[in-house]
């Protein structure tokens, strides 16, 4: 029988899986593969967001996350305001990679703190409101999913999105 702390590990790996790989869900790379940089700002069909707001939500909120579980004092943006870019566009190409960038960056720390040696995933965080390293990794690859899939839906209705591209 396996004992806690090679339990914890499989868990480890296997959220660091899903977080870096999306298993059954697309990645980041996978859904900005071939965007053109004239479609990240186009709102269609009266959706609120733009593919550059949905990016630059993702990489703020990682990057709370991110901070969240490693810095006690960390002060996290105010919502919603902060956690969203008010451009519907980035301020040109060069910004673009740089929140691409900055996500990734942001997404290797995260899975370094996850597989630190002698991580706890369950105690609560002393300066949370029961938030665990657990729970954290979780909502990294949730919620980067959820809007994962909402660039997906973009890219479909500005027709550039191949059916079978994944």
């Amino acid at each position: 029988m396996a004992n806690s702390t090679s339990n914890d590990q499989i868990l480890v790996e296997q959220l660091a899986e899903l977080i870096e790989n999306g298993h059954a869900h697309a990645t980041l790379g996978d859904v900005v593969k071939g965007l053109p940089l004239k479609d990240i700002g186009v709102k269609p069909g009266g959706l609120p967001y733009s593919i550059w707001q949905l990016v630059e939500h993702i990489r703020i909120t990682q990057w709370d996350i991110l901070e969240f579980s490693r810095n006690p004092a960390h002060t996290s943006p105010k919502w919603p305001d902060e956690y969203w870019p008010a451009e519907d566009v980035p301020a040109g190409e060069k910004e673009w990679k740089e929140s691409l960038r900055r996500i990734e960056s942001d997404r290797k720390e995260f899975l370094e703190l996850l597989r630190s040696d002698n991580v706890d995933l369950y105690t609560p965080f002393p300066h949370g409101d029961g938030q665990n390293l657990l729970r954290e990794a979780m909502l990294i690859a949730d919620h980067t999913s959820y809007h994962l899939g909402e660039i997906l839906v973009i890219r479909r209705l500005l027709n550039n999105w191949k059916q079978n591209s994944l």
